[in-house]
């Protein structure tokens, strides 16, 4: 599938060894396989997380000296609060960060910086723990998360909106539903020790009611540029994320 809005980035994947340059700054897109409601795929959170480090890496911000390399998604994420769907596929915190750490060593022997672009709240914590024992390795790496201000959840309006507009043959608009739509603050002590299945028998924790391909559109471009800002400033959190440079917006 090709993602739509970016230009022609430098894929990993696709390069031959003398291609690739040193010192680069390679993106690693970070996502889940994971139930999303009746009405999206297994893949979206990567679908999302690929997307946005595509388009990123297309940033003029980040053109100079040479444009980041993306690397292939890792689809494999810690997804255990939505082990009551069959469908979900989740390697745990643990396979997780095993695999975090060693694609940062192993990027380190030829790349000069690591920037994780994660598409799924699973993630989070993992990254959040196991970025900075990378960074006192003495390697340049940090975290960032595809979010916006004021999205709902889980396969509610935001990514319903961002798959329409990335992928709309892929979106069962008609078997859209409504699930728990309450803010995600006020249910993440259940949904930590309950799942989301506890909370939303349809797996969806917002409502999808209203999304459209156009705010999926302004959405993207807001991640994109709030993460092309992040990654070019380079200011990172003690938790290894990146926040805004110093002087930028709040």
């Amino acid at each position: 599938m090709a993602d739509r809005g970016e230009g022609t980035v430098p894929e990993l994947a696709r390069a031959v060894w003398p291609a690739v340059p040193r010192a680069a700054l390679v993106l690693v897109p970070v996502g889940s396989i994971e139930q999303h409601g009746p009405h999206l795929p297994l893949t979206t959170d990567t679908v999302v997380a690929r997307a946005v480090t595509r388009r990123v890496a297309a940033h003029p911000a980040l053109a100079a000296p040479a444009p980041p390399l993306v690397a292939p998604a890792i689809a494999y994420g810690a997804s255990g609060e939505h082990a009551g769907f069959p469908g979900t596929v989740s390697v745990g915190h643990e396979a997780l960060r095993a695999v975090l750490t060693e694609t940062v060593r192993s990027l380190a022997l030829w790349a000069d910086r690591v920037v994780f672009v994660n598409g799924h709240g699973g993630n989070v914590a993992t990254l959040a723990t196991t970025v900075p024992v990378l960074r006192d390795e003495g390697h340049d790496v940090a975290w960032t998360l595809c979010a916006v201000p004021g999205g709902d959840a889980h396969a509610g309006r935001t990514e319903t909106s961002l798959m329409l507009h990335l992928a709309p043959g892929e979106v069962r608009t008609a078997d859209a539903v409504a699930g728990d739509t309450r803010p995600l603050a006020e249910i993440m002590a259940d949904l930590t020790t309950r799942g989301v299945l506890a909370l939303s028998p349809s797996g969806v924790l917002g409502d999808p009611a209203g999304a459209s391909a156009d705010e999926g559109a302004r959405i993207m471009g807001q991640l994109v540029e709030t993460i092309a800002r992040r990654v070019a400033g380079g200011a990172v959190s003690p938790h290894g994320r990146l926040v805004e440079p110093e002087g930028g917006p709040a």
